[in-house]
Parts: C-alpha cells; sequence; structure tokens
C-alpha cells in the first residue's frame, strides 16, 4: 500500500491534502479522488475509469495522476490546484447512469474542493450524467454549455511542445521530414497524427487496439504501422511520441531509443526517478509531458467561466514558449529538463500560494 500520510521532515515534498475513498453498493461505483493541493486554487482532474487489477494499484495511479495534475496546472498558468479521480472498474460493462450519478454525489460532497473532467474510459457525454449531481464538472458537451471533447487542445498543445524541442534540438520548429513515432492513436493520438502531416512530418504508429489503427490507415493510407511498443522503440526515428499509459520510458525502453526528442501526451512517462537522467545522458531531450499535454485541462478550465475555444486555443499555444523555457532554464541550471519544470512548477506554488495568507 502506498504510503500516503507518510512522515513529513526538512526538504522532503509536500503529500496530498486530501484522499476520498467513495462506494456505492448498489450501482457498483468504487472510486478514488486524490486532491494533491489547492495551493493556487480549487484542484482540478479528470476522472480515469479503468479496470485496475486491485486497488492498491487504483490508489498508486490516483495519487501520481493527482500530484502531476497540480504541476500541469500550474505551469499552464491556471489559478487551479491539482486532482484526480479513479473509478475502478470495465468502463465497457460497469458504466451506467446510477453509477455516475453516485460518484457526482461525492464529487459534490466536496463542495468545490475538486472540480472534475474526462479521463481515459471518461467522455464529455459521461460528465453530462455526473453533472446531473454536481455543480463542480467541467468537460462537458457543447450542447450542455461545455468545451467538449479536450482531446482537441490536447493534441494541439503536445504539437506546440513538440515544435519548441525541435527547434531547441535542430534549430527550427518544424517537423518536415522528421521521422515521429507515435504510440497510442486513440482520442489524442490520433489527432497528433494529424498535426504531424499537415507538417510533413513522416509518422510511424503502434497501438493495441487495431481499429484505432485502421480507422486512422483509412485517412493516411501513408503511415507506417509496427506492432508494438518494443517495436517502436527500436524503430529509427527523429521523435518518440508516447501518447498512451504512462511508464514507457523505463530501464528497458531508454537503452534502445534512437529518437533524439522524446515528446508525447501520456501522463507519467517516466517510470520512476532517475530515468529523466538516463534521457539527459544518451542525449535525448525529454520535454516534460505534464508540461506539453496541459492543452486539454487548459480547455476545460476555460470553461468554469464560460467557454471560448478561440481564448482556450491562444493559452494552449502558450505552450511553446512554456517549453521552451524549461529547457532554457535545464541548460543554464545543468539539471535534465524534468527536474526544471518541477522547479518551475513549485515556485509557482508556492510564492502564488502563499498570497493566501493575506487576509481580505
Amino acid at each position: 500500500m502506498p504510503n500516503v500520510f507518510g512522515s513529513l521532515h526538512k526538504g522532503t515534498e509536500p503529500r496530498h491534502e486530501q484522499v476520498v475513498f467513495c462506494q456505492d453498493e448498489a450501482s457498483g461505483l468504487r472510486a478514488i479522488i486524490a486532491i494533491y493541493s489547492t495551493a493556487l486554487g480549487p484542484a482540478l482532474g479528470g476522472t480515469r475509469f479503468y479496470p485496475y487489477g486491485s486497488e492498491e494499484e487504483a490508489l498508486a495511479d490516483v495519487l501520481n495522476l493527482s500530484r502531476g495534475m497540480a504541476y500541469k496546472n500550474a505551469l499552464a498558468g491556471l489559478d487551479l490546484g491539482g486532482g484526480k479521480a479513479v473509478i475502478i472498474g470495465d468502463p465497457a460493462t460497469d458504466k451506467s447512469e446510477a453509477l455516475l450519478r453516485a460518484y457526482g454525489r461525492f464529487v459534490q460532497s466536496l463542495n468545490g474542493r475538486y472540480y472534475t473532467a474526462c479521463d481515459v474510459g471518461t467522455f464529455s457525454e459521461d460528465m453530462d450524467v455526473v453533472a446531473r449531481e454536481s455543480r463542480f464538472v467541467t468537460g462537458r458537451t457543447v450542447a450542455h454549455g461545455g468545451a467538449g471533447d479536450s482531446s482537441i487542445l490536447t493534441a494541439f498543445g503536445t504539437y506546440q511542445g513538440m515544435r519548441a524541442a525541435a527547434e531547441h534540438v535542430w534549430g527550427s520548429p518544424s517537423l518536415r521530414g522528421r521521422r515521429v513515432g507515435v504510440e497510442g492513436v486513440g482520442k489524442v493520438g490520433h489527432r497528433l497524427v494529424e498535426h504531424l502531416r499537415e507538417d510533413g512530418a513522416e509518422v510511424v504508429v503502434c497501438d493495441v487496439n487495431e481499429s484505432a489503427v485502421e480507422r486512422l490507415r483509412a485517412r493516411h493510407p501513408e503511415i507506417d504501422v509496427v506492432a508494438d511498443q518494443d517495436a517502436m522503440v527500436h524503430a529509427d526515428l527523429d521523435v518518440y511520441a508516447p501518447c498512451a499509459l504512462g511508464g514507457s520510458l523505463n530501464d528497458d525502453t531508454v537503452p534502445v531509443l534512437t529518437a533524439k526528442i522524446v515528446c508525447g501526451a501520456a501522463n507519467n512517462q517516466l517510470a520512476h526517478t532517475g530515468i529523466e537522467k538516463q534521457l539527459a545522458d544518451r542525449g535525448v531531450l525529454y520535454a516534460p509531458d505534464y508540461v506539453v499535454n496541459a492543452g486539454g485541462v487548459i480547455q476545460v478550465a476555460d470553461e468554469i467561466d464560460g467557454f471560448d475555444f478561440d481564448r482556450a486555443k491562444a493559452r494552449a499555444t502558450g505552450i511553446f514558449d512554456t517549453t521552451k523555457k524549461i529547457f532554457e532554464l535545464a541548460a543554464d541550471e545543468g539539471v535534465p529538463p524534468a527536474v526544471a519544470a518541477d522547479r518551475l512548477a513549485e515556485r509557482r506554488m508556492s510564492e502564488i500560494g502563499r498570497l493566501r495568507g493575506i487576509l481580505l
């Protein structure tokens, strides 16, 4: 079992503020909501619906994801903290109106400390159902006044981060002629491929879902397909873009990477602490995942005050400059970009969060 509370010592990082276990036996709901930080504002993060092998696995995932959301929201310039939720189960068989509404009751019980949205296994239509029981829901359908599919700006922001990485490595933000491997072509990955093809990149893809690959190849028969992640990381690539689940950068994959850049939309790509140094030691530029995939949270955050797509897209375009700033900071301080990004996020949470102490 992960150590949720732990023992704080001087110099250690903060622990989660709140972890809520939610169960409704009648609907089958088993969920965990984790709030890492509200230093910058209410916690915002999506709800993942996934068939975890155990409660321990679900807890470990929601703790990692919620921490990542705090850092992501901080670097996106949002006045929002970090949180995340997971629902344990198979969305294809376990999802129901009763379950989603029961979940909405638990979100509402937090009284605005946590705003939820879509993630793996949940969609805008699901958020509409959750919102029937809670006011603190974003990522809703356009028909219900929401922003709709947040994968649109997630892919766009990831592409902006990749352009910044290309400029840092090759002197130009264009991906034209570069060979980019996209692992996972679901909600976000297939949109990233569209941006890359428009820019003239050569694209290689893989996905455990064969139908997702087939749909993409129907639009782009020119793209190459490899069998799996192992084949992808061994392929001759300029850029490796993990866009599936986390942990793709590990002790097995990093030593065999041929790519000069890693920039993808998946959350928690680094399997453990130290992988960022392995990448740097091999001369691979890593664009921190929570920096480049922030377009989605920018999109749903904009919905809280009334959604405007052009405004949200303009803010997501800023991911290019933020990513460049992190690369520059990393070079100046002699640390990997992942460390530089953490420092920048922690600095903003500390400097802005302390203002809460000024009573109004």
